[in-house]
């Protein structure tokens, strides 16, 4: 790791070789060699050692990151009004993705129930033991009355009419690292590396749909040097899974990303992929496996395309500063009092965040993908970038 990080304590050490060597004999059982989209997925979700199946606290001040609805109760107040506007047009069913700490839950079962609009029921799929303790925990602490509505799948739902709200989901999806060199696209891999005793990288050509999709990327210039970028495969299946459950309604999906013409610019030549540890930015991709977050940016012009090829209608995208505006969050902010006291300037400082071009606003971005949605959605009134993608 960076000398600057904070080192992890003995017990998060013996953790991360524990799963350190789960991914060793891993990669001796599949020839020496894996994909780095199966590195990610042993690093995040194998069970009991992976970054989000594991029991470390992950988000909030004390965790590595923190995401909107840490932020402030705005943001969920504010997504309440396109979900209220999807449950209308389908049925009185939300389904939250990853929820995290549970406080997102908490905040739209009180704004849709405020509005007359509060769902029969609320599930959510969460693949963590850990945080489904916590999400009840907060659930029941904070909307008691609600928590009989409430409860966690461990899959998708074979048939689903309703909203699927999915927070900050995509960007954990597992991805592919690919290399364009003047010799060929390359797929980066992960290997053990005999001299340090850790893992190292090897490119091999890319193959089969990989390289098909590779090929079609708008990179270019890679003559005098190479290109390194991500692709994620799994974020299309996932999108066209949901496609062939739901009846009725929409997927609701927030995440930092681009469309593809800015996601492969060549001043990107380093791809978007990031870790997170203890609130700081780093690229030690694979030190430490099951104590940092691993994310990459989302193509949502790939998101769109899966959403199309399966039968989904693109309602709406635009970023996440126009969507909570169109929703009313300048609006809410307004409600909470005289702009002269405390607690006006502690949410206004936060919907700031939530809203800045330099914060949060730009960088985040909001697609529904819906099926018999015929309105027009409250959300991307204003500002829809639909065409970018």
């Amino acid at each position: 790791m960076k000398p600057e990080l904070p080192v992890p304590s003995e017990d998060a050490q013996a953790h991360a070789q524990a799963l350190a060597q789960r991914i060793a004999n891993v990669i001796e059982a599949d020839g020496g060699w894996i994909s780095f989209a199966r590195f990610m997925e042993l690093a995040l979700y194998t069970p009991g050692l992976g970054y989000y199946s594991g029991g470390a606290r992950k988000f909030g001040p004390d965790g590595d990151f923190v995401t909107a609805p840490e932020i402030s109760p705005l943001f969920g107040r504010a997504l309440a009004a396109q979900v209220e506007q999807v449950l209308a047009c389908s049925a009185a069913h939300v389904i939250e993705v990853g929820a995290g700490t549970g406080l997102l839950a908490c905040d739209l079962l009180e704004a849709l129930a405020e509005c007359g609009a509060l769902p029969e029921r609320y599930d959510i799929l969460e693949l963590s033991g850990e945080l489904r303790v916590r999400q009840h925990e907060t659930l029941q602490a904070r909307v008691p009355q609600y928590v009989d509505r409430v409860r966690w799948l461990d899959a998708m739902p074979d048939r689903f009419s309703g909203c699927v709200v999915a927070n900050e989901v995509l960007d954990v999806m597992p991805v592919q690292r690919l290399v364009w060199r003047a010799d060929g696209i390359f797929e980066r891999g992960v290997v053990l590396d005999a001299a340090t005793g850790g893992f190292g990288w090897q490119d091999r050509p890319a193959s089969g749909r990989l390289l098909s999709t590779a090929q079609a990327l708008p990179v270019e210039g890679v003559e005098g040097g190479e290109y390194l970028s991500e692709v994620c495969l799994a974020a299309a299946a996932w999108v066209s899974e949901w496609a062939s459950r739901l009846d009725q309604g929409g997927l609701l999906l927030i995440d930092y990303g681009y469309p593809r013409a800015e996601y492969y610019l060549p001043s990107r030549s380093t791809g978007t992929l990031q870790c997170y540890y203890r609130h700081r930015a780093h690229v030690d991709f694979l030190a430490w496996p099951g104590l940092n977050d691993i994310t990459a940016f989302v193509d949502f012009t790939a998101v769109a395309e899966a959403a199309d090829a399966s039968g989904l209608d693109v309602c709406g995208y635009t970023t996440q500063a126009s969507f909570l505006t169109n929703c009313g969050l300048l609006e809410d902010l307004a409600s909470i009092g005289p702009t002269d006291e405390a607690p006006y300037i502690r949410a206004s400082r936060a919907a700031l965040r939530l809203i800045a071009p330099h914060e949060m606003g730009e960088i985040f971005k909001v697609i529904l993908l819906g099926k018999g949605l015929d309105s027009p959605m409250r959300g991307f009134r204003l500002g829809d970038r639909t065409h970018t993608l």
